[in-house]
């Protein structure tokens, strides 16, 4: 590729080193330059030659890393230039920011094509390069056999405020982090919509928590978790859950999207089939997140909607959550405007792939920060679910629940105690460790938490 010389290899290597990969394959910087790999193996050789690479293994295992000199020659230049994190972007995703930087009056206005959607055969087709959505399958999935749902649930905490203030603050959100986590913490919006926006993102990653194991990636899933994420957001309440029949216009771009509710109708129902079928769940994932923001099913929230639903396969497989974390704004809009006005998916790619990693290593160090199960908790821990469910749904005493179920300290040593300390512990926020609904549980704290 005649724009790829081993000046861009090394920005290429350097980024990714600034990502957390110290040492990398030269098939990862071939999908970072998108360059070929005759190419890039040979600028590779000339950097290691030059001595700003150091070779690492042999064969397949093969991996190159920075020097000690061409490390601290970027660290001083990061001094002197701070940057805002952001992608590698590959040569085809740099031309069609270009093509996106021309004015509104230069780009030619373009409608919804149903053949995005419509040629796309699962585990055939692939909008992402499939080595690509391999390779990160594999660094973000729990190793052990778990329900599915169970990744998400261990960091379900985390995840609530890392996902509700990334997707808000892509919609122009004011509050900063540690606001969220004060909001979150208080539980009340007010008439701030900012507020309302955070709080409805924190519900409706409650509501996908509970609900995909059971229900899986299903229309009505979907059509909740608009309704849940727009609740007193939209002027019309009917519009919540509901397929579109209003004309929507998007600011800042050529794209209109079809106005006609029953191709709206119909292609959701044709996405939400193709993603189950397609067995990667990156890839599902990403294919959700391009088409639903694509398609614009909704009055509003689409964007938000196809972010969370991107997350569905991935809990449906046990994989990391993908929350957003650190994307710019401007990268996130040029993303879905290539989709939009060109059907071009390189810039989404290089975006979802650079802020997918940043998740998986997030969620995997607050994985590891979380101490050894207490097996006390795993013995009982069927029936502590039962107990607490008697407690909050049918009211009766932590005693009685105990007494209820066979379980008194001479049977079960330790158990109310834990019961007991369980209970004090109990939020809407985490309830649904414990199959209890967010109506339940609050209604329960409403009363003065009785047991």
């Amino acid at each position: 590729m005649s724009n790829l010389s081993p000046a861009t290899v090394l920005v290429a290597i350097q980024r990714l080193a600034e990502a957390g990969r110290h040492e990398v394959s030269s098939s990862e910087v071939v999908r970072a330059t998108h360059g070929s790999s005759a190419t890039v193996r040979r600028h590779l050789d000339a950097l290691c030659a030059s001595g700003q690479l150091v070779r690492i293994g042999q064969a397949r295992a093969t991996r190159y890393r920075l020097t000690e000199s061409a490390s601290a020659g970027q660290a001083a230049a990061t001094e002197e230039s701070p940057t805002v994190p952001s992608p590698v972007w590959s040569p085809a995703a740099v031309e069609l920011g270009r093509k996106l930087d021309l004015p509104l009056g230069a780009r030619e206005p373009v409608t919804y094509r149903r053949e995005f959607v419509e040629n796309y055969v699962p585990n055939q087709s692939s909008l992402m390069p499939p080595d690509l959505a391999e390779e990160l399958y594999r660094e973000g999935r729990l190793h052990e056999q778990q329900p599915a749902g169970t990744y998400a649930r261990k960091v379900l905490e985390q995840l609530l405020i890392d996902l509700s203030w990334s997707s808000s603050r892509l919609e122009g959100n004011r509050y900063t982090l540690l606001a969220t986590e004060e909001l979150f913490r208080r539980g009340t919006a007010g008439s701030d919509t900012d507020a309302v926006m955070l709080l409805n993102h924190k519900t409706a990653i409650e509501f996908l928590v509970e609900a995909v194991p059971l229900q899986g990636l299903s229309i009505p899933l979907v059509r909740n978790l608009h309704a849940v994420l727009m609740q007193d957001l939209l002027a019309d309440t009917d519009a919540l859950g509901a397929i579109r029949k209003k004309v929507v216009n998007i600011s800042d771009t050529v794209y209109v999207p079809t106005q006609v509710p029953a191709l709206l109708e119909g292609m959701l129902e044709t996405i939400l089939a193709k993603a189950r079928l397609t067995k990667n769940p990156v890839e599902a994932a990403f294919f959700l997140w391009v088409n639903l923001a694509y398609l614009q099913p909704f009055e509003g929230g689409n964007k938000r909607t196809s972010r969370l639903a991107a997350n569905i396969p991935l809990m449906l497989y046990n994989c990391s959550p993908l929350s957003f974390l650190d994307v710019d704004p401007r990268d996130y809009a040029k993303a879905v405007l290539g989709v939009y006005e060109f059907l071009d998916v390189s810039r989404a790619v290089d975006l979802f792939a650079w802020t997918y990693r940043r998740s998986i290593r997030k969620y995997a160090v607050v994985l590891e920060s979380m101490s050894a199960p207490n097996p006390l908790r795993l013995r009982y821990r069927e029936h502590l679910s039962e107990a607490i469910g008697l407690v909050v749904r049918d009211r009766i005493s932590a005693q009685a629940a105990v007494m209820e179920l066979g379980l008194t300290e001479d049977q079960a040593p330790g158990f109310q105690a834990m019961l007991l300390d369980e209970l004090k512990k109990l939020e809407v926020f985490n309830c649904a460790r414990y199959r209890l609904t967010l109506t339940a549980t609050q209604a329960w704290i409403d009363a003065g938490r009785p047991h």
